[in-house]
């Protein structure tokens, strides 16, 4: 779509060098929406005076979100990291007390959940028979995975490498990235640990999308989010056939958050020099046509925070909310007015 978009990728390339660095410090640690920007076959990029891209169309003219378009969530979190939404709720874990908070999502009203989670990238929220609502928790700074009730944290898997994303397989497994370690792990409920996936970039973010799942290497524009095959990863005799097979999209810096609207459409976040940006893809043309690049992405939110952006979360009812990493302030927009 954009293509003029990967000329402003190599313009601030300098800039994401800094990435690095970045990736060290998570170790360590209103006004009326616009109309979100519609899908076309054939768009052409511009550039404002503002330098937010804007895709332009033989019927219209229109611009992704921006700053201005973002409504500020206030909730009392310090530092909060990945949130996660669960009927009405958002749940984030807080880097500053090591405290998993429970946020309305409309109000702001914070209360406190439990304490005994360290740094928590993403989430996974579900509402148990027998225990009520349960937390399934990497741990980024323990290198473990959790487990979250009202009874308490239980640690379930040790000796991982900064646990970053987690996907609900079935009823007895996860899917889980080790930034640090470059590897996919299997963990099942029980906290039986097996890799099955190795040789990533700095994997972040996981989804599920039907018999495939994707993953976001926060290390490598190349191979900036990648597709597999569930199935045959999940019985652990999966093997790359070429370095480009399984490439979903290339030239993206610093992808992390990724979760799939019920729209059928991947979002994600990335960086744009240090600006914090939420684009899209079919993932079903990206698949059929063997990888899309950054020219066929949809921009969707150009902000003025600074990447990497943290906790992309797409509720039902297309509210998109998103924050800084390690930032108080929690932003949203409607996708569909």
């Amino acid at each position: 779509m954009f293509n003029r978009i990967g000329v402003l990728f190599s313009i601030v390339c300098i800039v994401l060098m800094g990435f690095a660095v970045g990736i060290s410090a998570i170790s360590a640690q209103e006004s009326s929406p616009t109309p979100a920007p519609t899908k076309t076959s054939t768009p052409i990029v511009a550039v404002t005076s503002t330098d937010v891209p804007t895709v332009i169309t033989s019927d219209e003219v229109f611009q992704p979100f921006t700053q201005s378009d973002l409504i500020r969530l206030t909730a009392n979190v310090q530092r909060p990291n990945g949130i996660y939404w669960f009927d009405d709720k958002l749940y984030t874990a807080c880097t500053g007390d090591s405290t998993v908070y429970e946020i309305d999502d409309t109000s702001g009203q914070t209360r406190t959940y439990i304490f005994g989670i360290r740094n928590a990238h993403m989430l996974y929220v579900e509402d148990n028979e027998t225990s009520g609502l349960t937390l399934w928790v990497p741990d980024y700074s323990a290198n473990t995975m959790a487990t979250v009730t009202r009874a308490g944290v239980r640690t379930i898997a040790r000796d991982l490498q900064g646990p970053w994303g987690i996907a609900w397989v079935d009823e007895a497994q996860f899917l889980v990235t080790n930034l640090l370690g470059n590897t996919l792990n299997i963990i099942s409920r029980d906290g039986d640990n097996e890799t099955v996936l190795a040789d990533l970039s700095a994997p972040a973010g996981i989804v599920i999308d039907g018999d495939r799942f994707y993953v976001a290497n926060a290390g490598s524009t190349r191979r900036s989010i990648e597709w597999y095959p569930l199935a045959e990863v999940m019985d652990g005799g999966y093997q790359r056939e070429t370095p480009q097979s399984q490439i979903l999209v290339s030239g993206l810096q610093n992808v992390t958050g990724m979760q799939m609207a019920p729209s059928g459409d991947l979002y994600f976040t990335f960086a744009l020099g240090t600006r914090g940006v939420v684009g899209r893809i079919d993932p079903e043309d990206c698949y059929a046509q063997g990888g899309c690049t950054n020219e066929d992405v949809e921009i969707v939110l150009f902000s003025d925070l600074t990447a990497p952006l943290a906790g992309l979360v797409i509720t039902p009812d297309s509210r998109l909310f998103v924050h800084e990493m390690f930032s108080p302030d929690l932003y949203w927009v409607a996708l569909e007015q």
